[in-house]
């Protein structure tokens, strides 16, 4: 074999193996689903419907298509998170922090003048998540975003690998880490955070 023939063949395995990669390489913003007959765990948690879409977009999360935990429609949340403000929160079922959190924001959201506020299931499977709620008597909207290591929702918004993460989308769109306090301990701080003064 001549050294040009060596050179032509090796490069030609690269080319099918870069092929290979982009072909099975999964695309975050591609929809996740919850697995499993999740309507007796959804008719318990008693979720309230995730909120329709709004007149804009919420660029940062535009593409991003996720599951609604309550009743298992398909919603944009770059649409559905447009005219804010709105606090999104990003939690998981075996999240302590998360479990401490959630009822607070609860308590929050049926405060007069309260944000809108989302949940994110991540990383935990939909009826664990579904199952956590309904033992809390949390019932806010909620949407599933893969109980993997990655998703849609984080792919978009670069959430760090601490859990719980709440961000403020604005009603300009712009899209905000809450950073102080990184976990909120009462409903002062929650309301803090949705008026953008933490």
């Amino acid at each position: 074999m001549t050294r040009v023939t060596k050179l032509a063949l090796g490069a030609a395995v690269l080319v099918v193996a870069l092929i290979v990669a982009l072909l099975t390489a999964r695309d975050d913003k591609e929809p996740v689903r919850t697995s499993g007959d999740l309507t007796a765990a959804r008719s318990k948690a008693a979720l309230a419907a995730c909120p329709p879409p709004g007149p804009g977009e919420v660029a940062k999360l535009r593409g991003v298509d996720v599951e609604c935990l309550g009743d298992g429609s398909r919603v944009d949340l770059a649409r559905v998170l447009s005219g804010g403000p709105v606090l999104v929160n990003l939690w998981a079922s075996w999240c302590e922090p998360c479990r401490a959190e959630l009822p607070l924001l609860q308590e929050y959201a049926a405060q007069p003048g309260a944000a809108r506020v989302l949940l994110v299931q991540v990383a935990s499977s939909g009826a664990d998540g579904l199952g956590l709620l309904s033992e809390l008597g949390v019932r806010l909207p909620s949407v599933f975003d893969g109980d993997g290591q990655s998703g849609p929702v984080r792919t978009a918004l670069k959430v760090p690998s601490s859990l719980p993460a709440t961000y403020l989308v604005t009603a300009a769109g712009e899209v905000r880490l809450i950073e102080n306090p990184r976990v909120f301990l009462n409903t002062e701080q929650v309301r803090a955070a949705a008026e953008g003064t933490p």
